[in-house]
């Protein structure tokens, strides 16, 4: 019976990939966990797969326990359709690349996650490399990046943007063009019907790529289960942390399935739990949590499967968000490549549901409101009514107001062709702030306590993309003395850029990039 029912969830967790004969006996014959690991791993997405992939590697000795409370890895905001794949690099993202007052172009955040996108290629190179994640074209293919803007304002400010990025090794190979033909040759379905004496201007990068974050998490999480001694446990929830008086800490885990509890005991704890990181990090009673607080959003995506649409659109093309907008909000048109089959998506379109997960319950909002940061939401409500109107203003909109925004980019987009699709929650991050009361964040944020025994990883956007790099920072803040230690060499050997800056280094930066571009079977 028993091994009937982890067949079954290895199946769940796994569906695309054929069981082998010979599974190691833990995934068939485990049905509780152990009362104590060396490290427990919340949360079943792409930052939990990798720190696990990457403590393994550092000590294959640890013993690590991951709970998922769902029935599959990634299936929250990992999962392929609850984002929009794109791997951050920052050559289309036009709010990395902010016009400062005397009217330059700041470079600095553009190239600061041009640098964690490329770790995180080396990292999936790596694993490659070493056989423990197969067909790299299931989960990343070459996808130019471009960013299109409309106005000779507009235009200028592109220009100025492509010239300074230029300057960096990081965005050598940017194109740019104000010229209608050439933009035809780049994006004809938005170029379509346009009239000739409309200013537009683009730039593209080639080497852009399309990622399935889900699908890479399941190869990664394959690979821990049958080829190392990290435990999964699925359908196990993860309810409480508790310090202990020896520093351990004591978790309350659920299982789901049996409607079973008990108490699961580790030296090291990681939340990679998306948006319920934020309510277990607070029940850890931690310092450093103290004046967090969340705002869920969700997202909608208008999709189409239309073949012939597809075809005339072979790139993420973003462009700038609209006044009182969030920088999540940016409107972009980009090509998906998921399961080896092509879509277009267009959006995103912000929802709104109390549930800091899309599986989560109603109640997660008001509960996690406390005395602890209270003044925080408060504050952070009252400086951002603009959003808050924003909000309401997205939620109330029809298919049909949605398609009108569509054509913005596809002039005679048809609304038959197009449905909409709901992404995942994101939880975005409120602050304690002395002047403001809180503050709205709209990065990822590693929150770690001072004896670096439990980290969460709290935000949304880049995320994904940037996961070895957030994981590595984990690591440094957690585990310092063995990190320059004993485990340096290994981890050259997965990240051989880590420690240098890319923009400072342009023969290792064309280097890697050829590496990474060979073991990734990228084709740009």
């Amino acid at each position: 019976m028993l091994k009937s029912l982890n067949a079954f969830l290895f199946l769940k967790l796994f569906p695309k990939f054929e069981v082998k004969f010979k599974i190691m006996s833990q995934s068939l014959t485990s049905r509780t966990p152990k009362p104590k690991y060396d490290v427990v791993l919340i949360g079943g997405g792409i930052m939990s797969a990798t720190l696990a992939t990457l403590l393994h590697e550092f000590d294959p000795g640890l013993e690590i326990a991951i709970f998922e409370r769902l029935g599959r890895f990634a299936k929250e905001s990992t999962a392929a359709w609850n984002n929009a794949g794109t791997g951050h690099s920052a050559f289309c993202e036009l709010n990395y690349t902010p016009e400062k007052e005397d009217g330059t172009i700041d470079i600095k955040k553009a190239e600061s996650i041009a640098e964690q996108f490329e770790i995180s290629k080396q990292f999936w190179s790596y694993l490659v490399s070493k056989g423990y994640i197969q067909e790299p074209k299931d989960f990343i293919n070459s996808c130019p990046h471009m960013s299109l803007v409309f106005g000779e304002k507009d235009a200028d400010y592109l220009k100025r943007r492509h010239d300074k990025m230029s300057e960096s090794v990081l965005f050598s190979g940017m194109e740019f063009s104000t010229d209608h033909e050439k933009l035809r040759e780049w994006i004809p379905l938005v170029m379509s019907k346009r009239n000739k004496s409309e200013v537009m201007a683009a730039t593209r990068m080639d080497m852009g790529t399309d990622v399935n974050f889900g699908t890479l998490t399941r190869k990664m999480g394959r690979h821990l289960l049958e080829d190392s001694n990290v435990e999964v446990f699925l359908y196990h929830e993860v309810k409480d942390i508790d310090p202990r008086e020896d520093g351990k800490w004591e978790m309350k885990v659920k299982d789901r399935i049996h409607n079973h509890k008990q108490e699961v005991l580790a030296d090291f704890v990681f939340i990679g739990a998306g948006g319920y990181a934020l309510p277990l990090l607070d029940s850890s009673d931690i310092k450093e949590s103290q004046g967090y607080g969340g705002f869920p959003v969700s997202g909608q995506w208008l999709v189409t499967h239309n073949q012939e649409l597809v075809e005339k659109h072979q790139a993420k093309v973003y462009t700038q968000a609209t006044v009182d907008a969030p920088p999540m909000s940016v409107p972009h048109l980009d090509l998906r490549i998921i399961d080896g089959k092509k879509a277009l998506l267009f959006g995103p379109f912000a929802g709104f549901s109390t549930k800091f997960l899309k599986e989560g319950s109603y109640l997660d909002l008001p509960e996690s409101v406390n005395t602890k940061n209270l003044k925080s939401l408060f504050g952070a409500w009252w400086h951002n009514l603009p959003l808050t109107k924003y909000l309401i203003q997205q939620v109330a909109m029809t298919k049909s107001q949605r398609i009108q925004h569509l054509r913005e980019f596809i002039k005679d987009a048809n609304e038959e062709d197009w449905e909409l699709k709901v992404a995942g929650q994101r939880v975005q991050i409120i602050k304690k702030d002395d002047k403001l009361g809180g503050k709205l964040e709209f990065g990822t944020e590693v929150v770690v306590n001072k004896n670096g025994t439990i980290a969460s990883l709290l935000g949304a956007s880049p995320g994904a993309s940037t996961a070895v790099h957030a994981m590595l920072n984990v690591i440094e803040k957690c585990f310092p003395e063995k990190l320059n230690g004993e485990w340096k060499g290994k981890l050259l050997e997965m990240v051989p850029s880590y420690g240098k800056n890319l923009a400072e280094h342009p023969e290792l930066t064309e280097e890697l990039r050829n590496y990474t571009k060979e073991k990734l079977e990228l084709e740009y």
